[in-house]
């Protein structure tokens, strides 16, 4: 048995579905063939300027378009880099209300003010549904018909050296990982979502990370969507120096097309020009426009054809350790299977991520607030630069520990946290502020 028919019979006896296998067939295919999906440099074109959503005003057709939207946030994440073991969606963000209570804020307002359907769909995991759909009880029920949840594959994980799955009786659950968010164009066609959305009048859809509460479905952006004739849309901010491992948008110079790069897409020897933010000046967001006729049509000729990533990583520790890759795709990438893409430069408003404790702590703090509507907005006239020490701050049982009260930032530039320390309660930051360990 070759390794190829090894992995997709493990996925039969598990079960997945026909569509599941070929979308990973066709995949690890490549990846058997040594296919590397890297991005040299020499290839690109950087960008230098793009709309900007300033120039954007309101219309009185807002409503109608956002009427033909819905929306969907990626909630398959458990935020195992900050040591979390349920859905970050269900953490209190800010006020006591998790990211789920925001989130269904915003649509809320949305519907009320536009009397508008707006269904909101979650893409959940094997690691977020249960706990999910208990937290949303009866808050989201179907909206026009449209499932509030939708659940994403899994594929098996390889040893790096054979490419044979791998077997690990101790806990067989982590024979499988995600198979990455791009994914989510699969999961549309395999679950008839993407036809039940067309056949219910929809012609767009908003998809944004269920961790950034920015991303709301903005009907202003709707509307300049709509209007481009685009297939597909992504937000963007400039990048800062703390984005210089983000993924970036560049374009082609062989035919002008747009692609957005990962860091792992990255030859080696061209790291300085990604990591070079005067250079390439725009992030991804992951806050995307789809249109739904135009992904059917993509489909209809074959499917969208995205560059893998091959993600490594260790199981298993000490001697028991072995090398394995999980065989991934970006859904931002998909913006070079389209015939006409454009991108819409976004204040850091739209984009405010949670993928670090310091995040985090920033987020519960003063220098936000939270409208009726639930838009997060910023209070302080710069958003505070949070530093803690990996060491001691990267894991929310330990943040909880050393973190019993979140300090006000509302005056602070920064914050910085070193050494074996914690942030006492009532504590006010102002300026650039350190807590340092003597």
């Amino acid at each position: 048995m070759n390794e190829e028919s090894a992995a997709i019979a493990k996925m039969r006896r598990a079960g997945k579905s026909e569509g599941e296998i070929a979308d990973f067939a066709r995949a690890f295919e490549r990846v058997r063939a040594g296919e590397r999906t890297l991005i040299p440099e020499r290839i690109l074109q950087p960008l230098t300027s793009v709309p900007n959503v300033g120039s954007l005003t309101p219309s009185d057709n807002d409503g109608d378009v956002l009427g033909r939207t819905a929306v969907l946030k990626l909630n398959g994440g458990i935020g195992t880099t900050m040591g979390l073991d349920g859905p970050k969606s269900l953490l209190q963000a800010h006020g006591g209300q998790t990211f789920l209570d925001i989130a269904l804020r915003q649509i809320v307002a949305l519907r009320e003010r536009y009397g508008v359907a707006l269904p909101f769909i979650l893409l959940n995991s094997n690691a977020t549904a249960a706990r999910t759909e208990a937290a949303l009880g009866s808050h989201n029920a179907p909206t026009d018909g449209v499932p509030p949840t939708v659940l994403q594959s899994v594929v098996p994980r390889l040893n790096a050296d054979t490419l044979e799955p791998i077997s690990w009786p101790a806990d067989p659950s982590l024979e499988w990982a995600p198979p990455g968010h791009g994914d989510l164009y699969g999961v549309l066609i395999r679950t008839g979502l993407l036809d039940l959305l067309l056949q219910r009048g929809y012609a767009h859809l908003f998809v944004a990370n269920a961790d950034n509460l920015g991303a709301v479905p903005d009907p202003t952006i709707a509307t300049w969507f709509a209007g481009t004739g685009a297939d597909f849309a992504a937000e963007v901010v400039r990048r800062t120096p703390m984005d210089t491992k983000g993924g970036h948008f560049a374009r082609r110079i062989s035919d002008g097309g747009i692609v957005l790069r990962e860091l792992a897409q990255t030859p080696e020897s061209d790291l300085p020009f990604f990591m070079d933010i005067t250079r390439h000046h725009f992030l991804n967001t992951n806050n995307l426009w789809l249109n739904l006729a135009s992904l059917k049509e993509v489909y209809a000729r074959g499917g969208l054809q995205l560059p893998v990533i091959v993600n490594h990583k260790t199981l298993g520790k000490g001697s028991q350790a072995i090398p394995v890759i999980q065989i991934e795709s970006a859904m931002g990438s998909a913006i070079g299977s389209f015939a006409h893409s454009e991108l819409l430069e976004v204040d850091n408003t739209r984009f405010i991520p949670v993928k670090r404790m310091a995040d985090l702590m920033l987020l519960r703090s003063d220098a936000f607030e939270l409208s009726p509507a639930g838009i997060v907005k910023d209070r302080a006239p710069v958003r505070p630069i949070i530093d803690l020490d990996p060491r001691y701050f990267s894991r929310f049982e330990d943040f909880v520990a050393r973190v019993p009260e979140t300090p006000s930032l509302l005056g602070a530039r920064s914050l910085t946290v070193r050494g074996d320390t914690s942030i006492p309660r009532g504590y006010v930051a102002t300026g650039d502020a350190e807590i340092i360990e003597n």
